[in-house]
């Protein structure tokens, strides 16, 4: 039996008295990033060399790699429940989903992404109105065509297999294209004409498989893990001891994500401080504290933050 028939079996795993949330982790750029996150979500996320069927560890969920391009048409159809996927490929397969939570996130390939129209530095292409009749080549030909017709603009639109930076002004005399930084585009020689579509990862579920509600507490109960992952990932606990005569100049320089907590401690003359600050914002905040007269202050990393 070829490894492809197991997984096919696998993923029909689920009976009657042991449901299974089918979840389609995205394949490709956003794969490395995604098992990070659900390690940080407390998930014991195993993804091997040559295997399309992942292995996790929670009973109830059956994960399947597929490519982002697809993960919003296999969500539609019900082969998945849920999945991971920018918005912007769920808009370019036109899936009528449900879209439970934005994964936006402070690393690569999770962080906004944007498809921009672009031409070569010295196009005289200025604006959309001067694509009429012009060429463009893209991965997101429907994307494409929803924002000519938006700004009432006729021009040809043809699906690129690749490189698509390399195709202006020969193959096409513009292109659409995504980028994070736009490094690639500049090192092609490439000007941002317009941006097309801003988009971030999202977590989607198939809608019946949201109206029923078993799969819709399991879904939401992941989405909690995986938002409270993403939270802390950028910030830090602080705990530090103050006087109790200098504890409001203490707290003044405290951008808390909450209110902080405060707690006596044995010696009446002092309280303990508890909360969580944005990481960037330790390098400067910990000097003064100390200046105000915290002492004993401990830094410690976050796993989750769930409101």
């Amino acid at each position: 039996m070829s490894q492809a028939d197991r997984g096919s079996r696998r993923v029909r795993r689920g009976t009657a008295s042991r449901p299974v949330l089918r979840l389609g982790l995205p394949k490709g750029s956003l794969q490395q990033t995604t098992e990070k996150l659900f390690t940080l979500a407390g998930f014991d996320l195993r993804i091997a060399s040559r295997s399309y069927y992942p292995d996790i560890d929670d009973p109830e969920i059956e994960c399947i790699l597929i490519r982002a391009q697809e993960m919003a048409r296999y969500v539609q159809q019900g082969v998945l429940d849920v999945g991971i996927t920018g918005v912007d490929w769920t808009l370019e397969n036109r899936a009528r989903v449900k879209e439970l939570v934005d994964l936006v996130a402070p690393w690569p390939n999770y962080n906004p992404v944007r498809w921009v129209l672009a031409v070569k530095e010295d196009s005289p292409i200025r604006g959309p109105a001067d694509l009429a009749g012009r060429r463009i080549s893209t991965e997101v030909v429907h994307l494409t065509r929803r924002y000519l017709r938006g700004h009432g603009v006729k021009a040809e639109v043809e699906f690129s297999w690749g490189a698509t930076e390399v195709k202006p002004p020969i193959l096409a005399d513009a292109i659409v294209d995504v980028t994070e930084t736009g490094s690639s585009l500049r090192a092609n020689q490439l000007r941002v004409v317009d941006t097309v579509l801003e988009s971030t990862p999202r977590l989607i579920a198939n809608r019946d498989a949201y109206r029923d509600d078993w799969k819709r507490q399991k879904m939401e109960r992941l989405a909690v893990l995986l938002t409270g992952a993403i939270r802390a990932a950028s910030r830090v606990g602080l705990m530090m001891n103050v006087p109790k005569g200098r504890l409001e100049s203490v707290l003044a320089l405290l951008p808390a994500l909450g209110t902080p907590t405060v707690s006596t401690l044995a010696d009446e003359k002092w309280v303990a401080i508890n909360t969580v600050i944005a990481e960037r914002e330790v390098k400067e905040i910990l000097p003064r504290l100390r200046e105000e007269g915290a002492r004993g202050i401990v830094e410690y990393p976050l796993n989750k933050i769930i409101d």
